[in-house]
């Protein structure tokens, strides 16, 4: 009888390795915080070495930034997308609120990896540059030339309601019943009132 040859593992790509490393430490980071994941767990959840994961990231630091970088990416392109689809800011603010609470929805541990360490003052560079971002975006959803809309009223405008999102998606991962449509109905009565008001526009009946 011959012996059944095993068949011969297949050789990923650099840019393969890559993705795999980096979905580890998602998963890692997510469990355990950034300063509670080691690259040696990093390593073995991902089934390489450190001494591989040192090719594709000088620093554990550099990994995390890069996870990062690539999930407010991704978030910030559905957001935009999305709330273009509106045609009154009413109906981007929703639709990108929306988007945004999907994403949450969808990528738990992405979420988790995201905004775990939002308060590690090594980390909170980066989070502010990507908090700062989120602000931006849902200030644009002003419509252009807004009547009597101070620039510094449209900013604190996108920060308290990213800020808003934020929280409430935190809140929302101990309350998994509660339906997302729910979630986005709350911030649009929470924030739209505010947005109105920039407008020089009266408040919904």
């Amino acid at each position: 009888m011959v012996a059944e040859r095993t068949p011969p593992r297949r050789r990923l790509s650099a840019a393969q390795r890559r993705e795999q490393i980096l979905a580890a430490a998602q998963e890692v980071f997510a469990r355990h915080g950034y300063h509670g994941s080691s690259l040696d767990e990093i390593a073995h959840a991902s089934g390489t070495s450190k001494a591989l994961i040192y090719e594709h990231f000088e620093s554990k630091r550099e990994l995390h930034e890069t996870l990062l970088t690539e999930h407010a990416g991704e978030l910030f392109d559905r957001f935009a997308a999305n709330a273009a689809r509106g045609a009154s800011g009413e109906e981007r603010l929703r639709s990108g609120v929306d988007a945004f609470f999907g994403w949450v929805q969808e990528r738990p541990d992405a979420w988790r990896a995201l905004f775990r360490d939002a308060a590690d003052p090594e980390l909170s560079p980066m989070i502010d540059r990507l908090q700062a971002q989120a602000a931006q975006a849902i200030a644009a959803l002003m419509p252009p030339g807004a009547p009597d809309a101070d620039p510094l009223q449209v900013e604190m405008f996108g920060q308290l309601t990213s800020g808003a999102c934020q929280a409430l998606a935190n809140w929302w991962g101990e309350h998994p019943e509660v339906p997302r449509e729910v979630l986005v109905e709350r911030v649009l009565a929470f924030c739209w009132t505010g947005m109105e008001r920039l407008q020089g526009a009266a408040p919904a009946a």
